[in-house]
């Protein structure tokens, strides 16, 4: 499950607002706002896919370890598929 953190970050990465990433990941601007939220509000679990799926699409990969989570802005997130490259926590990632 993604974090508001990571969805703050990701949006971060990209130079995206609220406005920009509501509108791409097709959800309403107060339902991204409660899952930005540090305040513990519920939110659906379709609206936390669609977000998530919004941010792939744009080449954010979300990271998860025992130390944390967090997210990568990959450069090519088009590009070959198959490709194979490590991440910087040196585990090898492939992309679908």
């Amino acid at each position: 499950m993604i974090t508001s953190r990571q969805v703050r970050a990701a949006r971060a990465l990209l130079g995206w607002t609220q406005e920009m990433l509501a509108d791409k990941a097709l959800v309403a601007l107060t339902a991204l706002k409660r899952l930005e939220s540090e305040s513990g509000l519920k939110v659906r679990e379709d609206t936390r896919g669609q977000v998530r799926r919004a941010l792939e699409k744009a080449g954010i990969v979300f990271l998860a370890s025992e130390q944390g989570e967090g997210v990568m802005l990959v450069r090519n997130p088009g590009g070959a598929r198959g490709a194979s490259r490590r991440s910087k926590f040196g585990r090898n990632m492939t992309t679908p």
